[in-house]
């Protein structure tokens, strides 16, 4: 497959076995047992891989069935707004409000306005951009809309849980509380120990579409779920 090529087409269930070994792409299954093809990304160590999803690249066909499988999964919590993390769980939390029925959805930003606040602010990392000094921020004038809220934060994938931490920490400090975080990947399981670790237990309030593991090269160089 092309790099392109990814993300822009649903499978019919069982059109892939998803435990067998292979090269260039990993196969993830959404609810309804429909397949997703995924690129694999080489980690560091040459000996382990993970699966990749850019959902702004993805085709409208799959946005749109990923969206419309975390609404399902998020709608049990009485969501009242749905706020999202820049960048790429800004395409997806739209969409979630839309599958809702929401009117509107509350992005957060990495970009500072002049009418920003600088204590409406924390520092933001990302496992894809690891050396950029960003930080998230939350418009004042969005905040109505949140308070007293039942919230869901949403983001594309949740990996290492550095956004999600960083967007727990902003909404938290402005005393909302998430009924809710949900993203249409769930990367390994790397990322529990970072969301709990001021005690909360945020990862019992996680929920994805589908999850991935990380991958290991087989003797034949291809790559394998972990046995």
């Amino acid at each position: 497959m092309q790099p392109h090529d990814f993300w822009q087409e649903l499978h019919a269930p069982g059109s892939f076995d998803p435990m067998e070994e292979r090269a260039d792409f990993h196969v993830a299954e959404l609810p309804d047992g429909r397949q997703l093809r995924l690129p694999i990304r080489v980690l560091a160590d040459g000996e382990h891989a993970l699966a990749s999803l850019i959902i702004n690249q993805a085709s409208f066909t799959v946005l749109e069935a990923l969206a419309a499988a975390l609404a399902a999964r998020i709608a049990t919590h009485n969501i009242d707004v749905v706020a999202g993390l820049p960048t790429l769980g800004l395409t997806l939390a739209a969409a979630v409000a839309r599958a809702l029925g929401h009117a509107r959805y509350v992005p957060l930003g990495t970009s500072r306005k002049f009418w920003y606040r600088a204590e409406l602010s924390v520092p933001l990392s990302s496992i894809t951009t690891p050396n950029q000094e960003k930080r998230l921020y939350i418009d004042p004038r969005m905040l109505p809309l949140l308070e007293g809220k039942r919230v869901a934060l949403i983001d594309d994938v949740i990996s290492s849980g550095a956004s999600i931490v960083s967007g727990l920490s902003l909404l938290t400090s402005c005393g909302i509380e998430p009924a809710v975080i949900g993203a249409a990947m769930l990367q390994s399981e790397r990322w529990r120990d970072r969301v709990d670790i001021d005690g909360k237990q945020w990862s019992e309030r996680i929920v994805g579409v589908f999850s991935t593991p990380i991958l290991e090269r087989s003797e034949n160089g291809c790559w394998r779920r972990p046995n």
